[in-house]
């Protein structure tokens, strides 16, 4: 069993951590922790680096090999196992685009002469183009796509969205026609065990492929101290089941933390490292690799680390850079298709769904509630910063080039609630879709270009998140009626918000019901969160946990009806019920001692029913206030009580995290 310890570097000053997680039997190795950009020879290293690069000039220049591209591949683990039941609506796997935005966007900045290439200025990933425009309208909502012999950037990730037989097919096919040199795989802590199968799959066909980790599991399970001088292993993270011998070793690096940079370091580290004639990882060279580009380029940005393994060790590397600006990185779908289908989007007349484009300006949420995967969010809410409304108008208008009909805000809380904010971004947004004159800013009308992209925008319906606190508590009725006109005025037709229960023993256990006033109870600041929007004549969403502390069968039915009156008011349109799941880094986690008992690593386990019904349920990981006769009670009674209302799969783009909203947050992989 394992626990939750600190790695720490000696006050000797030297690179080594010793292994601190206590384990129950023998086994396992050390994990090194070794300080940025430190390299014993950086001349050598240059030298290298300049003798690789005349090497493969000349070799392309004489014909000795075609290309100076590998195909690497980025995947998506999904949460599922089957399809059945009342589990998701399929979005866009953002996460993984987000991290991998930058490296995409230098690697495609780079592609041609070897002579002009800056970042990727050796061997480089087969990301040399982005989709074009007839490409990006006319794919489907399905996330498999062909590789092709010369694969667009959207073409190189696989997206099962359910992990099935049909699925290990398709992939096995896909990975004995590509046989990439790298595969990157996300995952939260759900998809981890099948992320573990992905891998596993990937070195049983193409053994000396290199596997990069990333995702929410690892931001949770395998952080770095604020000052950069300690690793923190969760008993459940990747590093610990590997040395553990829990699993195999089929994992060669995992990435966490805002990583948008470090992927992208470490993707060129593995391009330096790659043999010239063979053309596989030299793993032996990664080390070296990242840290010369390190020691020769200074930090990057955003707080992240890179764990290599290394045999029967692990070499960490923690990264420390200036504070990133949202607003200044690659937008996610410059190398992606817009492939979600949100269904409370449609085309007036015909009730077509339409195509939806995620969109974020902040990564994390402002409260702390203790069951949420964003409470453990440790380095920081970051937002839009320069030029925010602007920047987020323009990046509006790239998405409507992209073929986007409709937007969902993932932001937590829409602009962090920060009202004028909101405020700013709408007028200027309505004032950009109403613009008859032709006549928009250059920065606008590089994206908005043809009569498509233009009906497009006027066309454009958005939803977005809020929460009850931000209506009704932090804001007067009125401020609160004056946001939301100005939302539906820019196009919004949507919001969600986070009811979790309607039982005041319930809420007083989490960091919801701020303000708190015993003449007015949570539900019925609720229902008047919810006159308040649907007074605007906007649709509402909501979701409901089970299981949080104070859960009893009396407060499930207490919230099951009360739930219901609202659905019977028709101040709810949809009504989405889930169960409590323990992840690593929560508080609630850690209150009910699961820390050390999470698995997240088996191949096999019993996923029946009810938990298939659940987003993210499994037996083993959801709240232990419930029995499994409460959880097929919370199955039934909702679906009587809640009818059409009750959220089907299709009323929230639940993507891949368990937290206050239906989106991902994480900057990992």
């Amino acid at each position: 069993m394992f626990e939750d310890k600190i790695l720490e570097e000696p006050e000797s000053g030297g690179l080594m951590a010793t292994h601190a997680i206590q384990k129950v039997h023998s086994g396992g190795g050390d994990i090194q922790l070794h300080r940025p950009g430190g390299v014993s020879d950086l001349d050598a290293f240059r030298e290298r680096r300049l003798t690789r690069r005349r090497r493969l000039s000349d070799d392309l220049a004489s014909a000795r090999t075609d290309t100076r591209y590998f195909p690497v591949l980025s995947v998506l683990a999904p949460v599922m196992t089957q399809s059945e039941g009342e589990i998701t609506y399929p979005g866009d796997p953002m996460c993984l685009y987000t991290a991998l935005s930058v490296a995409v966007h230098r690697a495609v900045a780079d592609a041609g002469p070897l002579e002009d290439a800056v970042h990727y200025s050796d061997l480089a990933p087969e990301w040399t183009r982005f989709p074009s425009k007839e490409y990006r309208l006319s794919v489907s909502d399905d996330g498999y796509r062909a590789y092709g012999t010369s694969p667009n950037t959207d073409q190189t990730v696989f997206d099962p969205r359910v992990w099935d037989d049909a699925a290990r097919t398709r992939w096995l096919r896909l990975l004995r026609e590509v046989q990439p040199r790298v595969v990157l795989i996300s995952a939260v802590s759900p998809a981890h065990r099948y992320a573990l199968e992905i891998a596993r799959l990937v070195k049983r066909e193409v053994p000396d492929a290199f596997v990069i980790l990333g995702g929410r599991h690892v931001d949770e399970t395998v952080t770095c101290t604020p000052d950069g001088q300690a690793l923190v292993v969760q008993p459940s993270s990747t590093v610990a089941v590997i040395q553990e011998g829990k699993v195999p070793g089929v994992v060669d690096a995992v990435v966490g933390g805002e990583a948008y940079f470090a992927v992208d370091l470490l993707m060129r580290a593995l391009a330096l490292a790659t043999d010239l004639d063979r053309r596989w990882v030299d793993r032996d060279q990664v080390l070296p690799c990242l840290q010369g580009l390190l020691a020769e380029e200074g930090p990057v940005p955003g707080v992240s680390v890179v764990v290599l393994a290394a045999g029967e060790t692990f070499d960490a590397v923690p990264l420390r850079g200036r504070t990133l600006d949202l607003a200044s990185l690659p937008s996610p779908y410059e190398a992606f298709a817009i492939r979600s289908r949100f269904p409370i989007f449609t085309r007036p007349g015909t009730g077509e769904v339409l195509r939806t484009a995620h969109f974020m300006v902040s990564n994390a949420c402002p409260y702390r509630c203790n069951f949420c995967s964003e409470s453990s969010q440790l380095t920081g809410l970051k937002r839009f910063k320069d030029d925010a409304i602007g920047t987020a108008a323009e990046r509006v208008c790239e998405y409507v080039s992209y073929g986007a009909e409709s937007l969902f805000f993932d932001d937590s809380v829409f602009w962090s609630g920060r009202y004028r904010d909101i405020e700013n971004f709408c007028e200027e947004l309505g004032r950009i879709r109403r613009d008859e004159s032709g006549s928009l800013e250059p920065r606008y009308r590089r994206f908005v270009r043809e009569e498509g992209d233009v009906q497009r925008l006027r066309d454009l319906q958005w939803g977005a998140q809020l929460t009850v606190d931000t209506l009704v508590a932090l804001h007067s009725a009125e401020e609160s009626s004056k946001i939301l006109r100005k939302m539906k005025d820019a196009g919004c037709s949507y919001i969600y918000i986070g009811i979790e229960s309607m039982s005041t023993q319930v809420m007083n256990n989490i960091h919801k019901n701020i303000r708190r006033d015993e003449r007015k109870p949570w539900r019925e600041k609720v229902r008047e969160a919810a006159a308040l929007v649907k007074a605007q004549d906007l649709q509402l969403g909501t979701s409901v946990l089970f299981g949080l502390d104070g859960e009893t069968r009396d407060s499930i039915d207490e919230t099951i009806q009360e739930v219901g009156r609202l659905i019977d008011d028709k101040l709810i349109d949809l009504a989405s019920p889930n169960i409590l799941t323990y992840h690593p880094a929560t508080p609630v986690t850690r209150q009910h001692g699961m820390q050390d008992q999470l698995d997240y690593h088996s191949p096999r386990i019993d996923n029946r029913k009810p938990y298939i019904y659940f987003e993210e349920a499994f037996p083993g990981v959801v709240s232990v206030l419930l029995t499994e006769d409460d959880i097929w009670h919370i199955h039934r009674e909702t679906e009587k009580r809640w009818g059409g209302a009750r959220n089907d799969a299709s009323a929230v783009p639940v993507q891949e995290e368990q937290s206050d909203s239906p989106r991902p947050v994480h900057a990992g992989l």
